[in-house]
């Protein structure tokens, strides 16, 4: 199985993801003596639960300074000190200096820290992680009406690993209203998984927020679940206006995924993140940078 690689707009250089569990995720996804414990336990939200618990455990304290010497984190964007967190949860949900993340002036920011992938048009995605893999826009959405209508509008795909910073923000100024739960179970969402099989990002458990923006029109915003994300917090409150890049919400332990949809029309992409992603290339970027301007 390859290593995923992707671009740094911060560095500007292809890099290699370290992987978080990476000999787990091949041997539940690429080995077939995999599926079985997969099947019975690990999508289900019992065992994220269960694991989550465990990584709320003061004992898991100790995990935190090894995580950071680890994956190169810098500490000095922390809201708090590194050695004030009761646990590796509280730690891996943690606030940023909010001058450790500054908002870009372009219409649409990135929601958050992870690797992205951007499409001008929903309806012509004809290949992430593996080609082929189609979009199922109507059960990632859970509404045919709703996914007609934003058949060709642009779709931004952004993927938090485990070692990123874990609050989710919105990347637009304007109205949210309330948010809508999906039931599903709770794949992994790496590319190790994705590459089997796409259709994990719509069946897993989700969150769809309408945001009424005043120049981009109606913002989908979704939160994917998966395996150890039993819960997906919102920190918002629905119809009290938001600003560009204020916080919506975080994910407790484990990697998942942020998916931005807009009307057609409304946005052009950043030109980077499109050619990265017409490469099956993912763009890492952090949260509040530039991810589009208006449309023409």
């Amino acid at each position: 199985m390859s290593e995923i690689r992707y671009f740094n707009r911060h560095t500007g250089r292809e890099e290699t993801e370290q992987v978080y569990g990476e000999g787990f995720l091949k041997f539940s996804y690429g080995n077939p003596l995999g599926a079985l414990p997969l099947h019975a336990m690990v999508k289900r939200g019992g065992f994220s639960r269960w694991y989550g618990r465990r990584m709320d455990s003061p004992a898991t304290k100790a995990k935190v300074a090894p995580f950071i010497a680890q994956y190169g984190l810098d500490a000095a964007e922390f809201a708090d000190p590194a050695d004030s967190y009761a646990s590796f949860n509280e730690f891996f949900y943690r606030k940023l200096k909010p001058e450790a993340r500054p908002i870009a002036g372009s219409a649409a920011v990135f929601p958050a820290d992870g690797r992205h992938l951007g499409f001008q048009k929903a309806s012509e995605i004809a290949g992430v992680f593996v080609k082929g893999q189609l979009w199922d826009l109507p059960r990632l959405l859970d509404d045919a009406a709703l996914a007609a209508k934003y058949a060709n509008g642009s779709l931004i795909l952004s993927r938090l690993c485990p070692v990123d910073y874990h609050r989710f923000h919105f990347p637009a100024a304007g109205t949210p209203g309330p948010v809508k739960a999906i039931a599903g179970p709770l794949f992994s969402v790496s590319p190790i998984a994705l590459r089997r099989r796409l259709s994990y990002l719509w069946e897993n458990k989700r969150t769809l927020t309408k945001l009424e923006t005043p120049d981009l029109g109606t913002v989908l915003l979704l939160e994917i679940g998966a395996t150890c994300v039993g819960t997906i917090h919102q920190t918002f409150t629905p119809g009290q206006p938001v600003e560009k890049g204020a916080e919506k919400g975080y994910f407790a332990f484990g990697g998942s995924s942020t998916i931005t949809i807009f009307e057609p029309g409304a946005v052009k992409l950043a030109a980077d993140l499109v050619e990265c992603s017409a490469r099956q290339v993912e763009l890492y970027a952090k949260v509040g940078t530039a991810m589009a301007e208006r449309g023409a």
